[in-house]
């Protein structure tokens, strides 16, 4: 049973209506058990689907697929200076692994993928990634030399994030060091970037953002910190989800124009906004990494690690978890 064959009988539950079994089978010339079938893998994909006895089956919301072409073309004319190529892939692995092995001279390139198999998140995590609920994209960025203090452009990505989220409605998006997007105490967004490349030379990042768009409970799975989705936080203030491709042309854009700014500037033009987005600042914290202990955050160094005052002292904490302790 071929993708292709099971994202056109999806194409034909998209509209969110109900649709008769007996029509669904005769249209795709199979039996009503090979049909069944075919709706029990769409739920593997976590397509979350009703199915009626004697009336059909229908999607419980409506499948908004995205396309490489209306993405491109909605992009500010800013953006499209850049010459960004801008791909969309129904399931693969994971966007940053198949953009690490494409060509560095195709760059800058973007992929977006409806689902991945092998989604990544920081420290190896797996990241969930049900089909056409979310948006999973990654940016592959060629810079001419190694910038310097590298190191902070996980912070600059988290802010660029955060000013995409804001344009969609959500103004409120804190970030949690080094560069998860949080909302309502819940994880809303994540980035993973991998550089390649010799200090002293060229270096390339792929980019990877995963933002919950509309993903379900249900659809969560393994999950088990606390989430929400851009439409749960939207929801809860009165406000309206734009499409999921408004989505990609704001995340795609605002990422693409940070990486550039970043080359140009480093650092300094996001610094001000990280700080005012800080979660941790001045909270008590536990980190959990090279090594184990509490303290009060205190913001970030120039290198964009996190300061954590430990008894008196100030520590600078590179990599690892960091999560609030009680007061």
């Amino acid at each position: 049973m071929s993708d292709a064959v099971l994202l056109q009988l999806l194409d034909a539950l998209a509209d969110g209506e109900r649709h008769s079994g007996e029509l669904l089978a005769g249209r795709f010339g199979i039996s009503r058990a090979a049909l069944g079938k075919r709706i029990d893998k769409l739920r593997d994909w976590g397509v979350m689907l009703d199915a009626q006895p004697g009336v059909g089956y229908q999607l419980r919301e409506p499948l908004q697929r995205l396309s490489a072409a209306g993405i491109a073309a909605a992009l500010p004319a800013a953006v499209r200076a850049l010459a960004v190529s801008v791909s969309v892939e129904p399931r693969i692995d994971s966007t940053n692994s198949r953009l690490l092995e494409a060509d560095p001279a195709q760059d800058p390139q973007a992929l977006f993928a409806e689902s991945q198999t092998a989604g990544r998140g920081r420290r190896g995590r797996d990241w969930v990634s049900p089909f056409g609920s979310n948006l999973y994209l990654s940016l592959a960025w060629s810079f001419p030399a190694w910038p310097a203090r590298l190191t902070t452009l996980p912070l600059a990505v988290a802010v660029a994030l955060a000013r995409a989220l804001a344009t969609l409605g959500l103004p409120e998006v804190g970030i949690k060091w080094p560069n998860d997007l949080h909302v309502d105490g819940r994880k809303l967004a994540g980035v993973l970037i991998e550089p390649r490349g010799e200090a002293g030379g060229s270096c390339r990042v792929v980019v990877g953002v995963g933002l919950n768009v509309g993903m379900q409970v249900a659809q969560a799975g393994t999950v088990s910190q606390p989430w929400t989705s851009l439409a749960a936080a939207l929801a809860m203030r009165g406000r309206h989800l734009a499409s999921r491709e408004a989505v990609a042309v704001a995340v795609l854009g605002e990422l693409a124009l940070a990486l550039r700014h970043f080359q140009d500037h480093g650092f300094t033009p996001f610094a001000t906004e990280w700080r005012s987005r800080d979660l941790l600042r001045d909270r008590r914290v536990r980190f959990e990494g090279g090594e184990v202990g509490d303290g009060i955050a205190r913001g970030i160094d120039s290198d964009g690690g996190l300061v954590v005052e430990v008894a008196g002292e100030r520590r600078v904490i590179h990599a690892g978890d960091v999560s609030v302790r009680p007061q």
